[in-house]
């Protein structure tokens, strides 16, 4: 950037320059405080870890106790505890090293801050510069094989790739930022409240392939059989998955690779929500009444305490039985036609016979199955000829007839609700047009007016005629029914309507209106 020899020019310059010093003073600010969470939560999981780890030793060394076989993987387990704490100890020491460096703590408002928290002179300066971080890398390598050679020769190939100690020493070569070496590219201008994080994820990565290298000790001398199984699946057991109306419903519900009273694993089993007691073979039974006909869907829930690591598990499944009456039966649900034009709902079912051998076909319509166990019918015209469901099953062969009728007709209204007679004249120009509704009709349906006339016959002159398109009052007719004034008479004729199913429009008469 070339410096302005224009003064004014220089002082803009200026200005810019020191507007985005102050910006990015603003956005540090708040990039440490996220820097100082993340590194929070580190600490809180890698004393979490801590916790967890410091329980399996003894229970090793314990099981450890049932064969002489055993003892080789009893006597790995305090190496590697003090390999955890050897890695542990090293970049605490790192860490301390830079804090001193950097000048210690300071109080800020009240809370102890890193005095030189947005510094990256003194983290080039020891870890780039000095060296130290390419010392920290070399170790964290050496880690990860001194924790591999407590894992039989035979397993170290599969299990390298379980420990979570990784460096990456690719991306740094690959960077475009033209980085010298891992630690220039990992800590380079890098300030020292940004590096207290990667310490930390540091730590976490220690002491989790210390867990890892532990856990499989542990199952080395047979502790994970007195934790039992890592994997696990809930199986139902019905005594039947169909049952006729009125029956109960029985079923065992229990994990695939059950725990007894023996075991240390404490196990839980639910049915939609509701605790079942667990026998001694890790069982449960769920049992419901029947009272309605269809599929029932039902939700088992296993829980299990895995005393090693002090976690509960849950392990959900869904299952369904069906319930049947019986006797063969077709009944429409709504009246006993099929209607053209709307779907007409079925319900099938034959005792004794799961749905999925029941077949079911129709004469004169078609026929569907819902995702509930019932059906859906449609049939086309002429009214009045017949539809046929036919229901086959092993051992079974029943067929039933309905009559195939045409959606009723609608009754005409001017509005929601005039039917004719007597109305107010201020009320019958408000009215917009006219409205089809099928009353009594269960389905659902909708008819739409496809036009009229409309007839205005006033004391002592000729009848006005109107015809009008739509149910809506428009044009013509609507300047005709403003002219309303008592003593009219409003004549709505020739009024065409069609509904679902119908090849032509239908009339459905008129209405007639006395002016008030």
């Amino acid at each position: 950037m070339s410096i302005p020899k224009e003064p004014r020019q220089l002082m803009i310059t200026i200005m810019y320059l020191v507007l985005t010093a102050l910006l990015a003073l603003n956005v540090s600010a708040e990039i440490f405080n996220a820097f100082d969470m993340v590194d929070k939560g580190l600490v809180k999981a890698n004393d979490a870890l801590d916790a967890s780890n410091a329980s399996i030793p003894a229970q090793i060394k314990k099981s450890a106790e049932k064969g002489a076989q055993f003892k080789t993987y009893a006597d790995r387990v305090d190496q590697v505890i003090a390999t955890s704490k050897e890695g542990s100890d090293f970049l605490n020491e790192i860490k301390d090293y830079l804090v001193e460096k950097g000048g210690g703590y300071i109080e800020v408002n009240g809370l102890q801050q890193l005095k030189a928290l947005r510094d990256y002179d003194v983290t080039t300066r020891l870890l780039v510069d000095e060296g130290k971080g390419e010392e920290l890398k070399a170790k964290m390598m050496a880690l990860k094989d001194k924790f591999l050679t407590y894992v039989d020769k035979e397993d170290q190939a599969v299990f390298a790739s379980n420990l979570p100690i990784n460096i990456d020493d690719v991306s740094w070569q690959k960077s475009t930022n033209r980085k010298a070496s891992w630690s220039d590219y990992t800590f380079g201008h890098m300030p020292l409240g940004a590096v207290m994080p990667i310490f930390s994820k540091f730590t976490n990565d220690i002491k989790s392939s210390e867990a890892t290298v532990l856990n499989y000790l542990a199952g080395k001398v047979g502790l994970t059989e007195e934790v039992v199984l890592d994997q696990f699946r809930v199986v139902s057991s019905p005594k039947k998955s169909y049952v006729i109306k009125g029956e109960k419903f029985e079923t065992e519900v229990f994990l695939s690779a059950s725990a007894g009273k023996s075991s240390n694993t404490g196990i839980k089993i639910s049915v939609n929500g509701a605790n079942l007691p667990v026998d001694e073979n890790g069982a449960a039974k769920y049992s419901a009444t029947a009272n309605e006909v269809g599929i029932k869907k039902y939700k088992a829930i296993a829980s299990v305490f895995n005393p090693v690591t002090k976690e509960t598990k849950s392990y959900p499944a869904d299952f369904e039985y069906e319930v049947g009456e019986r006797s063969v039966t077709i009944s429409a649900t709504k009246m006993n036609v099929f209607y053209i034009g709307v779907d007409n709902p079925v319900e099938v079912s034959a005792a004794g016979i799961p749905s999925a051998q029941v077949k079911v076909s129709m004469d004169n319509g078609n026929i569907s199955k819902n995702s509930d166990g019932t059906y859906n019918v449609t049939v086309s015209g002429p009214p009045g000829r017949e539809a046929k469901i036919n229901v086959s099953a092993p051992g079974v062969a029943y067929s039933k007839g309905y009559r195939i009728k045409r959606i009723p007709d609608p009754v005409p209204t001017l509005g929601p609700k005039e039917r004719g007679g007597k109305i107010g004249n201020g009320t019958f120009k408000g009215l917009g047009g006219l409205v089809p509704t099928l009353e009594g009709f269960d389905f659902d349906a909708r008819c739409n007016i496809g036009g009229f006339v409309m007839v205005r016959i006033a004391k002592r002159q000729d009848p006005e005629f109107a015809p009008n398109q739509g149910a809506k009052i428009a044009g013509q007719a609507a300047t005709l029914q403003n002219k309303a004034v008592p003593g009219d008479k409003y004549f709505f004729q020739d009024i065409k309507c069609k509904c679902p199913g119908d090849p032509a429009e239908r009339n459905l008469g008129q209405l007639v209106f006395d002016i008030q």
